[in-house]
């Protein structure tokens, strides 16, 4: 880049299930666009073509019988290509990227939810992820009976796919793993309370990336989402 570039700027929202991740970013992206900042909306896994059908294949459940190690296996891989692919480029050229899932997903669903030791998950996130980590993550937070109801209405497949089929038990510890994320790294993590209506989640948002990012979202600059 030249020195007269804007960094590029690496967000991710995370959540359970239903918590409203897609609809808020595409908010959060419109806003942004405002400012003339190329801003890049992607999701994990996938948001690569190669890391597209890893994806297919894991909702499906077909690493679900080899176990969480495997799956996080897969998941590394995509998003492996995914950040060669997409992320780095995009922010090595200043672009704003909005992702939908990063690593703290492994982190809750595979690690805490799934039974793998945190040390095991972390070395792949170190190999995986290096340098690449996000200037700020918002983590959705709902209680995971309203996240499943809400998944089950907005479904467009016959049944849930291979992670809103887990049980209640699961949910609530994957609620649990994220909440902990965010005790741990308030630099960079913003809890969003998600049960609220999406009018007022928007607003929670926009007011996290104003105080932890102004140079991206001032009062007043752009429109309302």
């Amino acid at each position: 880049m030249s020195g007269t570039a804007q960094p590029g700027v690496f967000i991710t929202v995370e959540g359970g299930e239903g918590a409203g991740k897609s609809t808020q970013i595409a908010r959060l992206a419109e806003r942004l666009r405002a400012g003339d900042r190329e801003v890049i909306t992607t999701r994990e896994p996938g948001g690569s073509p190669r890391a597209e059908q890893i994806r297919t294949a894991l909702l499906a459940g077909a690493a679900k019988d080899h176990g969480p190690f495997a799956e996080a296996l897969l998941f590394s891989a995509a998003r492996l290509d995914h950040l060669n692919t997409l992320i780095r480029p995009a922010l090595a050229r200043g672009a704003v990227v909005l992702c939908d899932r990063f690593a703290d997903s492994t982190r809750a669903y595979q690690g805490a939810a799934g039974g793998i030791d945190p040390q095991e998950v972390a070395a792949l996130e170190r190999v995986v992820v290096g340098p690449t980590r996000p200037d700020l993550t918002l983590i959705l937070d709902l209680p995971p009976e309203l996240g499943l109801a809400r998944a089950r209405r907005r479904a467009s497949s016959p049944g849930p796919d291979r992670f809103e089929a887990e049980t209640l038990s699961f949910h609530q510890r994957l609620r649990e793993a994220f909440r902990a994320i965010a005790a741990q790294e308030p630099e960079r993590c913003v809890l969003i309370d998600a049960a609220a209506d999406p009018d007022a989640v928007a607003s929670a948002i926009r007011a996290a990336v104003a105080g932890r990012l102004p140079q991206l979202l001032r009062e007043g600059h752009g429109h309302a989402a």
